[in-house]
């Protein structure tokens, strides 16, 4: 064909293959713009990689900003965190769902887009990745039952806030308890009479090897778990009734230790809204 895109074969390929709904996948993306480069890297994300870089590509059914000015950033917790270090870095946080089963198919294209748009200078250089990882949904746990929004809904719906809670399970073979407490004990708990609607449970999966450099592989694929609590209060709100003390709680059940609880606010696309209260 003229003019390359080889069309023909998109029709072939939207016959075949998982086509639900469920977001069996999800991209967890932390990042913190160099100092002085905060209001081009959010203009470049918001205005190019945003779309260009994540939601044009198939598969990838939904997403959302977050961002952490810096009072967000103060009550973030454990103060020595591996994920984060200082533990306030990664003042901007992106969420995106994959169409469960298209996890191998999404990963080709954003490879490949990638390093396309990293040759075509598209992509922003001064900026750090603190915790990036493509990641396989595990669980998600809902405060009022049927009632409400489902998972699929979670990016698209109009919550206030986010806080992003990173575990790491004592060894490998502990992860499947401890994802079974989280599920069936603290989760349920926690959530009752709580303004977070939902919690959603990821596990961690490689980068593929010929990622973009600047990325680095995922760390605790084997033993890491990422909860994603999704809010309807701002988080500082009732941060102090509702998310202090996830440490200890963890640290009890003796399956895992908390590396990471971030509270986050939503973005307001098109603007540069909260980009001079990040430090």
């Amino acid at each position: 064909m003229s003019d390359g895109t080889r069309s023909d074969t998109y029709a072939e390929l939207a016959a075949l293959g998982p086509y639900g709904v469920h977001p069996g996948h999800a991209l967890i993306t932390m990042v913190e713009p160099r100092p002085g480069h905060e209001y081009a890297y959010n203009r470049w994300y918001e205005d190019d990689h945003y779309y260009a870089g994540a939601m044009a590509m198939p598969w990838m059914f939904a997403g959302r900003r977050w961002v952490a000015t810096r009072e967000l950033q103060e009550l973030r917790y454990p103060e020595k965190s591996a994920v984060a270090q200082p533990v306030g870095a990664g003042c901007y946080l992106s969420t995106y769902w994959v169409t469960d089963g298209r996890y191998d198919d999404h990963m080709k294209w954003t490879v490949g887009i990638n390093k396309r748009l990293n040759r075509d200078g598209r992509v922003y250089q001064d900026r750090t990745h603190v915790f990036t990882a493509f990641q396989d949904h595990e669980a998600t746990v809902y405060r009022d039952g049927a009632a409400g929004p489902r998972d699929y809904h979670a990016l698209d719906h109009p919550y206030r806030g986010l806080v992003l809670q990173v575990i790491d399970a004592e060894g490998a073979g502990q992860r499947a308890e401890l994802l079974e407490w989280l599920r069936s004990r603290h989760l349920p708990k926690r959530l009752g009479g709580s303004p977070a609607a939902m919690v959603t449970a990821f596990r961690p999966t490689p980068l593929p090897g010929d990622r973009m450099t600047y990325v680095k592989q995922v760390e605790g694929v084997d033993t890491r778990v990422t909860l994603l609590w999704f809010l309807q209060e701002d988080p500082r709100d009732c941060w102090a009734e509702h998310f202090t003390g996830l440490d200890a709680a963890v640290a009890e059940s003796g399956l895992g230790r908390v590396e990471l609880v971030a509270p986050f606010i939503p973005t307001v696309p098109g603007t540069d809204r909260y980009v001079d209260q990040l430090r």
